[in-house]
């Protein structure tokens, strides 16, 4: 039987991606391993070599055959991990969950430019908010400070609004 033909990487197992970073893989019994994404082909391919020892391959189907063992296999690429239905599953969950979220933003850019009056009251119903806790933040400190030099006060030692002393006044972002 003649020898599998390489890719046009020219190691076994490793594929160029068109922006020009080498992907490694290897096939074992109906799954496929990735082994990542690589800067150069002969890391790719030691990536390569390192799967193919953990199972056991003969040498004739390394790219390196001058590896003489495991620890030092596994010494030059790191294990890889297995690609599974799960790890798909979770793909494609993901890929959903961002077509939603660039749905909503476009139906947003529509809505904003179909509405500017409903923007710009929007925008003013946040400043006001943030207006309103930025004095409720000031109003408490300035309690929590006339509490503080009060001899007489009521609140207990373990009062929470003790807390207040330290609130920051000068933020915007509450």
């Amino acid at each position: 039987m003649p020898p599998r033909r390489r890719g046009s990487s020219g190691f076994r197992g490793v594929r160029v991606h068109p922006r020009g970073r080498f992907y490694a893989e290897i096939r074992v019994g109906g799954f496929r391993l990735t082994l990542g994404t690589y800067n150069t082909p002969e890391l790719a391919a030691r990536a390569y070599d390192a799967a193919a020892w953990r199972f056991r391959r003969p040498r004739r189907d390394m790219n390196f055959p001058d590896v003489e063992s495991l620890e030092e296999v596994e010494f030059l690429a790191p294990a890889p991990s297995l690609v599974d239905d799960e790890d798909r599953r979770r793909h494609r969950q993901v890929q959903r969950r961002i077509a939603i979220a660039e749905h909503d933003e476009q139906l947003m850019r529509q809505w904003r430019a179909q509405f500017p009056n409903d923007v710009v009251n929007t925008d003013a119903f946040f400043a006001d908010l943030r207006a309103q806790r930025r004095f409720n933040r000031r109003h408490r400190r300035a309690v929590a400070e006339f509490e503080l030099e009060n001899p007489n006060t009521t609140w207990t030692e373990n009062d929470p609004r003790w807390d207040d002393i330290w609130t920051e006044t000068t933020s915007d972002d509450e």
